[in-house]
């Protein structure tokens, strides 16, 4: 755990110097040795989760050293110069946004969890929560890709209003939330198509297989709305609204989502398509605040605040129109 913390920071700045092949190498590279190990320690050693642990353990800090190194060797002579005092400047105010970072993004995930536990109180529990593991599976597979426009998105944002560059960051949201939002399509078309063979992939059971066919049109649904969320979530972190969002989050999926799935899977009798539909509500509510947030937003105004953060870290912003 402590290997995959330290990773984050270090993703982190690399993202934010535009070195994503890099990283992207460095991971294949991670990986590879990942397989490797657990076929040594878990195949050939039959060590079991032992054996699994262990390889997952070395492979992260495998990782964080071949990043560390790089990060070190002078490839980034401007943005590391060595570690110093001013580390701690403005120490509150980063872990106040990191604070709530965490609890914007902890937010999110544990709505999933909350949905699958609420389904575990149905009637034929068994069944239901098989069909609601197999269709939030599928999810999190196609969020992984929408995740990467996530830390697209907030890396050039927070990089053009830093620069004083507002209506490039406008036309970053544009494209991201555009690209996203096809790639989600695509996905989309694709479980409709496939919504009574997709399932037989996991299961073998056909009223599991018949439960999941049934939540194939919401799971669509789900999957465009979560084409585009991410991106409207790197634009909250690359702007600095970590807290807010994580409010509307709160109000959005645990005030509204979670309570109309209650009402609708156990009052209303609609079983795991009610918790579903409820889960795709909460889901859309959000993003439709969002969205809003985001049109009503004065880019100008965020510009210089940006800009002001980077003069108080010692930085210099390029003579840039604000307009």
């Amino acid at each position: 755990m402590f290997a995959y913390a330290l990773n984050f920071p270090m993703q982190k700045f690399l993202q934010s110097q535009s070195k994503v092949w890099f990283m992207a190498i460095i991971s294949m590279g991670g990986l590879a040795i990942h397989v490797l190990l657990n076929w040594i320690l878990v195949v050939k050693g039959r060590h079991g989760l032992f054996g699994a642990a262990i390889a997952g353990n070395i492979s992260w800090w495998l990782l964080d050293i071949a990043q560390l190194i790089y990060i070190i060797s002078g490839y980034f002579p401007e943005a590391w110069t060595g570690f110093s005092c001013l580390a701690f400047k403005s120490l509150t105010k980063f872990i106040k946004l990191s604070l709530a970072s965490a609890v914007m993004v902890c937010l999110e995930l544990w709505y999933f969890t909350a949905v699958i536990l609420m389904v575990g109180g149905l009637k034929n529990a068994t069944v239901a929560v098989d069909a609601i593991t197999i269709c939030l599976g599928l999810q999190l597979w196609t969020l992984t890709v929408a995740f990467g426009f996530t830390a697209s998105t907030s890396v050039r944002v927070s990089n053009e209003l830093g620069a004083g560059n507002p209506k490039a960051a406008k036309f970053t949201i544009s494209v991201n939330v555009l690209t996203s939002a096809v790639i989600g399509l695509i996905f989309s078309a694709t479980i409709l198509a496939t919504r009574k063979e997709f399932p037989r992939l996991f299961t073998n059971e056909q009223h599991v297989i018949k439960e999941t066919s049934k939540l194939g049109y919401i799971l669509a649904a789900i999957i465009f709305l979560n084409g585009i969320q991410p991106v409207l979530l790197g634009v909250a972190v690359g702007a600095g609204w970590q807290l807010q969002v994580a409010l509307i989050s709160i109000g959005c999926y645990y005030g509204f989502g979670l309570p109309l799935g209650a009402l609708l899977g156990y009052k209303f009798k609609f079983g795991v398509e009610g918790i579903l539909s409820a889960m795709l509500a909460g889901s859309l509510l959000q993003t439709l605040f969002q969205f809003l947030i985001i049109a009503r937003t004065s880019w100008h105004k965020q510009a210089l605040q940006a800009e002001e953060r980077v003069r108080t870290w010692g930085g210099e912003v390029e003579n840039q129109s604000t307009s």
